[in-house]
């Protein structure tokens, strides 16, 4: 049996948690209050899609495609990005809760958080050079071993960066965050 191809398609107030997405390939469809709260949206791929004001929390992404999606208002706690599939990986958010995710050795080049909650998220390996982080809350956000250059966290908050383990050149920080890359440094 072929995965079904669905394309153009808008998805409204529908849960996901009992009854599952079906799989397939998602071409330029639109999910609003969408509820996939701990459902598999493993092998699934989303090709420019968007989400609106749906529920992620703790899905299962084992070899999912994200290409060019874009997440507004979203809830996405623990969501392992990490499984997706590497190849064609492109992601934008807004609005977004991504406390406790993994975007654990991830290739996420100019990528934006707009106005998003990143508390305990892990970004250890991750390439983010040339990404945006507008008006984030990155408090206890892991940066282990990541590209930052070049990332813009001027107007992010709850900042704390190893300057030893990470690679910061050309990142801009603001006057006020940049206190987050002296505090990695103090040992209280």
């Amino acid at each position: 049996m072929h995965p079904k191809f669905i394309s153009d398609k808008t998805f409204t107030g529908i849960s996901y948690t009992l009854e599952a997405l079906p799989k397939g390939e998602y071409d330029h469809c639109i999910f609003i209050n969408c509820d996939f709260s701990e459902s598999y949206l493993s092998t699934i791929s989303f090709l420019d899609c968007e989400f609106i004001d749906c529920n992620l929390s703790m899905v299962k992404t084992k070899g999912a495609t994200l290409k060019d999606v874009i997440f507004n208002n979203c809830k996405l706690l623990g969501v392992p990005f990490h499984d997706c599939n590497a190849f064609l990986f492109s992601v934008a958010f807004h609005d977004c809760q991504l406390n406790l995710a993994s975007f654990f050795n991830i290739k996420l080049k100019s990528t934006v958080f707009h106005s998003c909650k990143l508390e305990q998220t892990d970004f250890t390996n991750a390439d983010l050079s040339a990404s945006k982080f507008i008006t984030c809350n990155l408090y206890q956000t892991i940066f282990d071993n990541s590209n930052l250059e070049y990332v813009d966290f001027r107007t992010s908050y709850n900042l704390t960066i190893n300057p030893d383990s990470n690679r910061i050149k050309n990142a801009c920080f603001s006057k006020e965050n940049a206190l987050g890359l002296l505090l990695s440094l103090i040992h209280i």
